[in-house]
């Protein structure tokens, strides 16, 4: 019989396996070239497998969003750290299912007749849409990142996301902070600093994490609660969820 536990750490293991289809472009021809050129164009609607990466994006927002959203349920006990987390979560993966129908029309670093078209305000609405999407699924993720690898470290620090979160977040903040300085290069008319690197490290680590997240869900002992780490921190309640406060078990009714 599925649990809910089982089902969340199912979701978000495809979430995560469908958030990385990039990489498929080590296999397939593309046309661009990883190391200068965003992710996101790889599903732009004038490329060879934009259909393909921009069913794959629909699929990890999906997939991400239906295993957050049943964990927003308010549990006895429960802190405002745990729903900011899910909230967080969920966040991350509408608005990732959102960007995937906004795509770019053409690949601003990648085709010079784009990017003269992009300055001069000449595409369509969806690329200016989509960056507001795709800012918003990363603040959703990063939230997301810090405030349940903190929880789980705090109430199962023996579960996958304590012992390899704070790792996977700090390598992500830097990968952010790279791509972040390397479109403002490229948008000053520098050569990017490798901005395709710096955003597939971003995105990869993101994947990762959520690898990570349901490993730990998947262990969790508690079955009603599909978003805490596997065991308990010593002297704790291992029916805790990540985030929440430590709180009076629920009373229990007696039995012979």
């Amino acid at each position: 019989m599925t649990t809910p536990r089982t089902a969340a750490a199912t979701l978000l293991a495809l979430g995560a396996l469908a958030y990385s289809a990039w990489a498929l472009e080590a296999v397939i021809t593309t046309g661009l070239h990883p190391a200068h050129t965003y992710v996101s164009e790889l599903a732009a609607t004038d490329q060879p497998y934009g259909i393909l990466f921009r069913t794959t994006d629909l699929l990890a927002g999906t997939l991400v969003a239906a295993a957050a959203l049943p964990a927003l349920r308010t549990r006895p006990g429960e802190g405002p750290a745990a729903r900011t987390g899910r909230a967080a979560l969920l966040l991350f993966g509408v608005a990732t299912a959102v960007d995937s129908r906004l795509p770019l029309s053409c690949t601003p670093t990648g085709d010079p007749g784009c990017a003269a078209r992009e300055t001069a305000g000449l595409v369509p609405w969806t690329h200016s849409a989509h960056t507001l999407t795709s800012t918003i699924a990363l603040c959703g993720i990063l939230v997301a990142m810090v405030v349940l690898t903190r929880a789980a470290r705090r109430h199962a620090p023996r579960s996958p996301l304590a012992r390899s979160g704070p790792c996977l977040v700090a390598l992500e903040l830097a990968a952010t902070a790279w791509t972040l300085a390397a479109i403002a290069a490229l948008e000053s008319g520098h050569d990017g600093w490798g901005v395709g690197i710096a955003q597939r490290l971003q995105v990869g680590l993101i994947a990762i994490w959520l690898g990570a997240l349901a490993v730990s869900v998947l262990r969790a002992p508690a079955p009603d609660a599909p978003l805490h780490g596997p065991g308990p921190a010593e002297g704790g309640d291992e029916r805790v969820p990540l985030g929440s406060a430590r709180g009076p078990a629920p009373a229990r009714e007696a039995r012979p």
